[in-house]
């Protein structure tokens, strides 16, 4: 009885795995992995820092190989002429 349940257990399919003759592809790098997100500003007299990626920076320092060129009270302008801001703007509105 024992041996019989093993060979059904063997038997069953992973009803999470993909079907029979699906193709896998391979997972490439998306745009979020490289996407920079302003996490916060703190600033106290002339020093400033910004945590972009939960990575604590200042003006000079690189990341993923852009360099801070200015950190303001809610964004942070890079070399490459991108703004980080600190709340996104709302560009839409949910229709009643």
């Amino acid at each position: 009885m024992l041996l019989t349940t093993s060979i059904q257990a063997e038997t069953l399919r992973d009803p999470t795995r993909p079907g029979h003759g699906a193709i896998v592809i391979a997972s490439t790098t998306t745009d979020n992995e490289n996407q920079l997100v302003l996490n916060s500003v703190l600033k106290s007299g002339s020093a400033s820092y910004a945590v972009i990626n939960n990575k604590i920076l200042s003006v000079g320092d690189r990341i993923q190989g852009v360099k801070i060129t200015a950190i303001n009270v809610s964004s942070v302008s890079l070399s490459d002429g991108r703004n980080l801001a600190m709340y996104q703007a709302i560009t839409e509105t949910k229709e009643n």
